[in-house]
């Protein structure tokens, strides 16, 4: 009955992690495309509320990132990888933006 217990405790806790992997990776789309709406509306990366939403939500994302760390849910290099795979996107968008 131990050996059950403990399966559960590892199937819940690998259910949190894809949880909470989940929840951030919608996060991150989040912010991607609030700034996709921003470079079509706006057209001007260097447009003084671009930067601010960029900056607050980048933060509220990494936050939400150690957290997930902290508790264990996701190691950190998904972390990391996650916040590189989105800065990279937003790159991306921001020099293609420039060659409009």
């Amino acid at each position: 009955m131990q050996k059950e217990g403990i399966s559960l405790s590892v199937n819940a806790a690998s259910e949190y992690t894809e949880k909470a992997y989940a929840l951030l990776k919608a996060d991150a789309a989040n912010i991607l495309k609030l700034i996709e709406v921003q470079m079509e509306n706006l057209t001007m990366p260097q447009c003084p509320l671009y930067e601010e939403v960029l900056d607050t939500q980048m933060f509220g994302l990494s936050r939400e990132i150690d957290f997930a760390i902290r508790l264990q849910l996701i190691d950190e290099d998904t972390g990391k990888q996650l916040l590189s795979e989105l800065e990279r996107k937003l790159a991306e968008l921001h020099e293609a933006s420039m060659r409009k």
